[in-house]
């Protein structure tokens, strides 16, 4: 699913209106009526619904859904922002739409006197700026929605919580909080970076019917992963395949004390499908390894801690590599010569971003589309701090661009960057993931999935897709506290099963 600016998002607009053709009021009415049928099938009866509407579209929207209720003998209660002199033309067409047509109770905000009582059997619907605003709040708008937010209601925004800027850092601390945004058509950047959450709550995308052919045409270098998105990317399996057919991947991990997270990764390799694996582990891993995963082929470093040598890389189609690898001098050495002798695209994670990261001039030599798994911390040791999100998701599309690398930035919406400076964000995952070893386990995922022969851009998409989907099914179950990076390997087979449903 594309994600597009504001500008664009009132392109498609204009383009459904001219070629549809629609009359915008009408346009107006249809993003009106899925707001309604939310608010219609999830709040329930014995809530009062106080709606505040400012004074353009955002506003429009506000009124129209008061009327759609109304008809629906579902009466709110709407308070008029006169933030301004006049309303924009759909806003007043549908304020006095509301006015003769219904006897919905209507009150202006002038001061911060006309404020009402908010209790906590009311829900307010946030329809003041949406994304039509270019400043923060101010005076009695910026009160009005401190006043909202300190309120014990439950609290819905339509399209963009106000005072949220959609394609920019916003001036946090005077922008409505909801609990819920329905957002139209498209999802906004901001709905996806941590700073955010707090204000945007869970959002829900509503289709209105914008125009197919602009939003197919409509180029974007962002975009959100979803289920369509992915089902097309999964291999078959053909009957007459054999192990050879689904490549022999490499995991170079673990040393002393941290040889679970070498297992965690292995297993996660295995379950994902990866025909051969080999695991190159210091010498006192091998048992352990070989006891607890006996799928997996071992290959014994000189060193009974650490990883310090390597053999012949021939016969690996994928290699992954950082996982509790530790960063001992030997360590950092051997992975020098890893980069400068492999010819596959590589995994790297956990330790071999932080030996990267203190050896910058290295990422040159990695093989083109190398997948590097950072969580923030290890990517602000790779590109420095990042004073918001926005800058930090600059970084990373720069970071891809620079170094002709893929790279797979951790969070709530994980997002991924390819050297073409596209970014795509994930929409499974949850907070029981944040989890010791989780990272371990997406390395595995998405190295088996390199060496099966996906492409690169291929295996961090579907890899982290995945990874999500696995961690949510595990949720169900065991719910955020008790989850462990180990269930989120036990469930893959049911999320390759939840894919490729209908």
């Amino acid at each position: 699913m594309k994600i597009l600016s504001v500008e664009q998002i009132r392109e498609a607009d204009k383009y459904t209106i001219e070629n549809e053709p629609i009359e915008s009021v009408d346009l107006m009415e249809r993003a009106a009526t899925k707001v309604y049928e939310w608010i219609y099938r999830r709040v329930p009866r014995d809530k009062t619904i106080k709606i505040f509407c400012g004074m353009g579209n955002n506003g429009g929207d506000g009124l129209a859904v008061a009327r759609l209720l109304y008809q629906q003998d579902i009466v709110s209660q709407v308070f008029v922002v006169r933030h301004a002199d006049r309303m924009s033309h759909d806003c007043e067409v549908n304020y006095w739409r509301l006015v003769n047509e219904t006897k919905v109770p209507m009150f202006d905000i002038l001061t911060d006197d006309d404020f009402p009582n908010v209790g906590p059997d009311d829900v307010v619907v946030d329809a003041i700026f949406g994304s039509g605003l270019n400043r923060p709040p101010q005076g009695v708008v910026a009160d009005l929605i401190a006043y909202l937010n300190a309120s014990p209601a439950i609290r819905v925004a339509v399209d963009v919580p106000s005072g949220l800027f959609a394609d920019q850092p916003s001036a946090l601390g005077f922008i409505f909080k909801a609990d819920y945004t329905l957002t139209f058509q498209f999802p906004k950047l901001a709905f996806l970076f941590p700073e955010n959450d707090g204000y945007v709550g869970r959002f829900e995308i509503l289709d209105i019917g914008l125009h197919p052919k602009y939003i197919d045409e409509v180029e974007t270098r962002n975009f959100l992963t979803i289920k369509q998105m992915i089902k097309p990317i999964l291999h078959s399996r053909p009957k007459y395949s054999h192990k050879g057919t689904y490549g022999h991947a490499l995991l170079i991990a673990g040393s002393e004390g941290k040889t679970g997270a070498a297992l965690l990764g292995a297993k996660s390799c295995l379950r994902t499908g990866v025909g051969l694996l080999s695991v190159h582990l210091p010498k006192l891993a091998q048992l352990p390894m070989q006891t607890a995963l006996p799928e997996a082929m071992v290959d014994v470093d000189e060193s009974d801690s650490c990883f310090s040598s390597f053999g012949n890389l021939e016969a690996y189609s994928a290699i992954g590599v950082g996982p509790g690898l530790g960063k001992s001098e030997e360590t950092a050495c051997a992975l020098k010569r890893l980069i400068q002798e492999t010819q596959v695209p590589m995994v790297m994670d956990a330790d071999a971003l932080n030996i990267l990261s203190e050896n910058p001039t290295w990422l040159a030599f990695l093989p083109a589309k190398s997948i590097l798994t950072p969580h923030p911390k290890e990517f602000e040791r790779l590109v420095g701090k990042c004073s918001t999100s926005f800058e930090r998701m600059e970084k990373q599309r720069e970071l891809s661009v620079k170094n002709n690398v893929i790279v797979v930035l951790k969070g709530a919406h994980t997002s991924i960057t390819f050297p073409n400076g596209t970014c795509f964000f994930n929409t499974t995952g949850n907070p029981g993931m944040a989890t010791a070893g989780s990272g371990d386990v997406l390395t595995g995922i998405i190295l088996s999935l390199l060496a099966q022969r996906y492409s690169p851009e291929e295996a961090a998409v579907l890899g982290v897709y995945l990874h999500g989907l696995a961690g949510d099914i595990a949720a169900e179950s065991m719910g955020y506290e008790a989850l462990l990076a180990s269930d989120i390997t036990e469930n893959l087979g049911k999320a390759f099963a939840a894919i490729k449903s209908k």
